[in-house]
Parts: C-alpha cells; sequence; structure tokens
C-alpha cells in the first residue's frame, strides 16, 4: 500500500547542498539509479524513510543545473548536464502518456516525489529558456499583426546552409539517422496536442480537435500519421518501436518535446501552446520539403518517404487554420494575455531552429562513422 505524503513531507531532509567542485558526478550512474525508482515500490515512502537513498541522484541534478543554467554558462561548454537533465525530465514526461506498456511502469506516475524532481529542474530550466528572448519587447507588440507577419514570413523561409545540406548533400546513412532521431516524437505524433482538448466547446476547440482527427487518421490506424512514420522507418530497415533510438537523441530534442508536455500539463500556458502550435503547422511543410527532396535525390521509394508528402499537404491547411480559426481568435478572446501567443511561437520557433541544428550536426558526424 503507498502512502500519501504531502510535498512539504515529501521534500522535508532532501538535501539541495551543492557537492563540492572536486565531486563531478556520474550522470549515467545518476539516471540508471532514477529508472529503478521509478519502479520502486512506494517511491514516496522509501525517499521520506531513508532520503540517503537518493542522496546521489539529487547531488547530481543540483550540480547540472548549476552548471547547465549559470548566468555565463554556453549550452556547447555543458552538454553532457543539459543531456542529463533533459533525459530525466523526459521519463518523468512521459508518464502522461499511456504507451499499452507494462502497467507497473505508471506506479509511481502521482508521486510527489517526480513531481519535486521534475519542477525543480523546469523551474531553472525554464527561466533560462526565457532569457534567450526579449520578453518585455514582445509585450509591446501589435499581437495580431505579429502573428501575421511571422506567419507570412515561415511558410516560405530562404535557403540556409542547413536546409541546402539536407536538399543537396545527405546522404542514405544521414537520412537513416534523421529518421531515427525524429523517431522519438514521430512514432507518438500529436499525443501531446490531445492534453489540451478538453474543457468547454467552441470553435477554437472544434478546429484543435479536427488538426488532431488528421493527424490521428480520422480514427483509422492505416491513415493515422504515425503509422506512416513508421513504414518509412520499416523501409529503411530501422526499428519501428517507439523510443528504440532514445539513446543517440540530442538533448535539444529532448528539450522541445519537454517543453511541449511542460506546456500542455498547465492550462496557464493555454496561449504559449497554441502559439508555438502555430508556427509549428505553418513551417512544418518548408522543413518537410527538405526532407521529401532529400528522400528523391537519393532515389528512395514512396513508401520511404510517404509522411513528408502526407504532412506538406495537410500542414499546408492546418498551418491556416492555426492561425486564422486558433490564435487570431485567441487574440481576441484574451486581449490582455494574447502577447503569450507570440511568446510561444518564437519559442517555439528559437529552440525547434536549436534542436535542427543539433539533429544536423549529429547527421553528419554519423555520416562520417559510416
Amino acid at each position: 500500500m503507498t502512502v500519501a505524503l504531502s510535498p512539504d513531507r515529501m521534500i522535508k531532509g532532501i538535501s539541495k547542498e551543492l557537492p563540492s567542485a572536486s565531486q563531478s558526478p556520474n550522470y549515467i550512474e545518476a539516471e540508471q539509479q532514477f529508472i529503478q525508482l521509478l519502479t520502486s515500490e512506494n517511491l514516496d515512502q522509501q525517499v521520506s524513510e531513508q532520503p540517503e537513498r537518493v542522496s546521489e541522484f539529487e547531488a547530481a541534478i543540483a550540480t547540472a543545473l548549476a552548471t547547465a543554467y549559470a548566468e555565463d554558462s554556453e549550452a556547447g561548454n555543458a552538454e553532457t548536464e543539459h543531456l542529463f537533465l533533459q533525459r530525466i525530465l523526459y521519463r518523468i514526461n512521459r508518464l502522461n502518456l499511456f504507451w499499452y506498456d507494462d502497467l507497473r511502469h505508471y506506479k509511481n506516475e502521482r508521486s510527489y516525489y517526480l513531481q519535486w524532481v521534475r519542477d525543480r529542474i523546469e523551474e531553472v530550466w525554464q527561466a533560462w529558456e526565457l532569457a534567450q528572448l526579449d520578453v518585455e519587447q514582445l509585450r509591446q507588440l501589435d499581437t495580431k499583426q505579429a502573428l501575421i507577419e511571422r506567419g507570412e514570413a515561415d511558410l516560405n523561409p530562404p535557403l540556409t546552409e542547413n536546409k541546402r545540406y539536407l536538399q543537396q548533400q545527405m546522404t542514405v546513412e544521414g537520412y537513416r539517422h534523421l529518421l531515427a532521431i525524429a523517431s522519438l516524437d514521430g512514432l507518438v505524433e500529436a499525443s501531446r496536442l490531445s492534453r489540451i482538448l478538453g474543457g468547454a466547446s467552441n470553435e477554437v476547440q472544434a478546429t484543435l480537435i479536427r488538426v488532431l482527427l488528421e493527424e490521428y487518421g480520422n480514427g483509422r490506424l492505416t491513415r493515422k500519421h504515425s503509422t506512416f512514420f513508421a513504414q518509412m522507418m520499416a523501409e529503411l530497415g530501422l526499428k519501428t518501436e517507439p523510443e528504440a533510438y532514445f539513446d543517440i537523441i540530442p538533448w535539444e530534442v529532448l528539450a522541445c518535446i519537454n517543453h511541449n508536455f511542460l506546456l500542455t500539463e498547465c492550462k496557464r500556458y493555454f496561449l504559449r501552446y497554441n502559439g508555438g502550435l502555430t508556427y509549428f503547422e505553418i513551417a512544418g511543410p518548408s522543413i518537410y520539403t527538405d526532407y521529401m527532396k532529400a528522400a528523391e535525390r537519393l532515389g528512395l521509394s514512396d513508401t520511404a518517404m510517404g509522411y513528408w508528402e502526407l504532412h506538406i499537404r495537410e500542414d499546408e491547411r492546418h498551418g491556416r487554420w492555426m492561425l486564422d480559426d486558433v490564435a487570431l481568435p485567441l487574440v481576441e478572446k484574451y486581449p490582455e494575455d494574447a502577447w503569450e501567443l507570440v511568446l510561444g511561437y518564437d519559442q517555439e520557433k528559437w529552440m525547434g531552429d536549436r534542436a535542427s541544428a543539433a539533429v544536423i550536426q549529429a547527421v553528419k558526424q554519423a555520416e562520417q562513422s559510416s
């Protein structure tokens, strides 16, 4: 029987002291310890009665936070810490979705301790992410105009060096590596969107449901977008189980996923999420066109690129829906908070561009080592 403990009682006795500089945590061991904690019986009770069991793990969290998000820290100088923190967050966040796996994996999904770990990381990480943008400047914008101008610009962006690489230089091995990384999201596509659909009915909700239904093939598994993604992977001899390639995912990609988990789990961030989704759907066709051109150049089959063609066609429609029928109506409904739509839009673009650069770097490294 699990003993329910209050958050205050859970936190009592947990050390927040930073280890000395000479103590460098073993992040791999700390993550393995955390994986064991996730399926421990009566996790909250164990941590409350034996806090020493998690002292090394918490020390690793403390050091990683201090290193990754220090004011003078560059992301490239703390790759290990960023990766560790985002992997821990992901392992907690994924419990919000059902994976049709062993039911015992979810025994601690409402654990106070897991909540404490998640909140401790998110508080520092999110402050660091927000510092990358000029939030005060965004507050001063004409929100409608800003969204319309951004949408027009991102619909047909210029040909960058990274886009040119994808279209003209990426090899088959690079393409396979790209799919492997993208599979962490592609095989469970739109799952996080489902978390914001409950509640009162209106035109905005109806549009979001239409987007979800198309992503889910209108309830037909053979037409679900993730099915097309799995078919691409199978065609290239890749594993099609969700999370099969978790260990090669850059932290920047995990950060995008974890950020969206946060925005969909907290209804206060409803506007930010929909601003971000507006960018994602508007920019999608351009991004997927790069991938499809690469596949065509490599002479791959229709099956090995079918997901991109489907997305290009449907996301052109979804982008217009999101701007006209979701974002702009929300500006009218929440005039005082509407600037958060632009914040969500710009943050999704910033984090997405950062993730894309990391993916391309990983793809090039895979090509060199093949």
